[in-house]
């Protein structure tokens, strides 16, 4: 097999990898608040939505550390090490106790900031500039997939289930837990790629063998200070009038990421409206997010055909779509049902419950979400081309700050409310995104503005 053979096929292990991570993953946010309400001991008192904020928390402030670690151990052991630390947090559910639950939460914030420097700087040294779009469009379409066969899953194995029973979740956890195994495995596959296929001499290959790993930790101090450089960098970068422009749309993203990965799917679960199958429906409303973040992906992120008309368009398609999802949920959903019992609610809303309408909101949630997030990737990437990293982590460290801050918050608020700040801040996300692709448009008067 010829380099450029290899470095792709590293690319879809990658991919797949992932995949089999976060189908375990994501599912388990998907129904971790529905599982604890159901959980029958008295001895826990732990909050799913609790959980996610602690994790996304960690999250952010793990950006700083992330690098230095990945430099130190390689890119293959961190992607290995940090998974493991997954699996542990999805095995937790078999039986879980307070303090293990937020114990694992903090690690895995810590394991995913990790988890995605290190596979950043994968896909790098398996790219070149001709490769890195092809790349990026096979990992994330892989990636997306997640969402379709964990909630597969659990939409037939909760089919007609009023309560999850100890039984019910034990083998669902279980499971999870092999899949999430089976997919830090694979990371064993990834071979070193060729000298040639790296994108340049500058690049950081793989550690490959003792030697090599031993220069890196005898450089630990430089690793260390660069860590510290690229931190004030980021910094810097962070109150510029152009970062501090796109961080409102960014925190939105944060914002409805935590909406539709977390809180949407335990208000269908807790609308006994829609039936008997109501808990089951919440794997089947991940799948319709994950058609919506595939379509919306491969027509704006992948086939890029959008970029002569510039990003404004695209973005704007995404929140015209959000607010359509909003205005029917708001009609659709029982304003308590983010923080109703274990029975459920009751409540109606404004329309007699629609189970038809609660799934078209999921495709419209994936959707739009796939159009903010595709454009905010694209003009990060060419506003701060010369420092990438620094600005990618200020990117991650806003989206996982507002991620958090309304996992803590849907503890507490009606529905209507959280819709309504992610109306309002959605709003003045896409204004200042406007602004800021207007400074695109003004710097590159002089160039040929569809090369970007």
């Amino acid at each position: 097999m010829g380099p450029e053979g290899k470095t792709l096929l590293n690319i879809i292990i990658l991919g797949f990898g992932f995949m089999f991570i976060f189908t375990a993953f994501q599912t388990c946010g998907n129904i971790e608040q529905t599982v604890i309400k159901n959980f029958n001991s008295t001895e826990f008192h732990g909050s799913g939505y609790t959980s996610m904020a602690i994790i996304y928390g960690v999250f952010s402030a793990s950006n700083l550390i992330a690098p230095s670690v990945v430099a130190v151990i390689g890119p293959q052991l961190s992607m290995f090490f940090s998974g493991l630390v997954y699996s542990g947090y999805i095995a937790m559910f078999i039986h879980p106790f307070t303090w293990t639950f937020y114990t694992a939460s903090v690690l895995v914030g810590i394991a995913a900031a990790i988890l995605w420097t290190a596979q950043g700087n994968l896909l790098t040294i398996n790219s070149t500039d001709a490769t890195i779009g092809r790349n990026s469009g096979i990992f994330w379409a892989l990636l997306q997939f997640s969402l379709f066969f964990g909630n597969m899953y659990i939409y037939f194995a909760w089919h007609g289930h009023t309560h999850i029973t100890d039984k019910d979740r034990e083998t669902v956890f279980i499971s999870l837990t092999v899949i999430s195994l089976v997919g830090c495995f694979l990371f064993f596959l990834i071979q070193k790629p060729e000298p040639e296929a790296t994108p340049s001499e500058t690049s950081e290959p793989m550690p490959a063998d003792s030697t090599e790993s031993a220069s890196l930790v005898a450089n630990t101090p430089g690793l260390c200070s660069q860590a510290v450089n690229a931190f004030k960098k980021a910094l810097q970068l962070s109150v510029t009038k152009e970062m501090l422009l796109l961080s409102i749309s960014i925190a939105y993203t944060g914002l409805e990421l935590t909406f539709f990965s977390g809180v949407y799917g335990t208000c269908i679960g807790a609308m006994t409206r829609f039936g008997d199958d109501a808990k089951s429906l919440i794997g089947l409303s991940g799948i319709f997010i994950g058609l919506g973040e595939i379509l919306g992906g491969g027509v704006f992120g992948m086939l890029n055909k959008c970029n002569r008309y510039g990003r404004n368009p695209v973005v704007l398609l995404g929140l015209i779509t959000h607010f359509v999802a909003f205005y029917l949920i708001f009609l659709n959903i029982a304003s308590d049902a983010p923080i109703a019992p274990e029975e459920g609610t009751n409540l109606e809303a404004y329309l007699t419950p629609s189970v038809p309408v609660a799934l078209l909101c999921s495709f419209l949630l994936g959707l739009g979400d796939s159009c903010f997030n595709t454009q905010l990737l694209s003009i990060v990437g060419f506003m701060f081309r010369e420092d990438s990293a620094p600005a990618f982590a200020v990117f991650k460290f806003v989206q996982s700050i507002t991620a958090a801050l309304a996992f803590f918050y849907s503890n507490y608020l009606l529905l209507h409310w959280q819709l309504l700040i992610m109306v309002i801040v959605g709003f003045l996300g896409t204004l200042s995104f406007f602004v800021a692709e207007w400074m695109v448009i003004i710097s590159r008067l002089n160039t040929d503005y569809d090369s970007i």
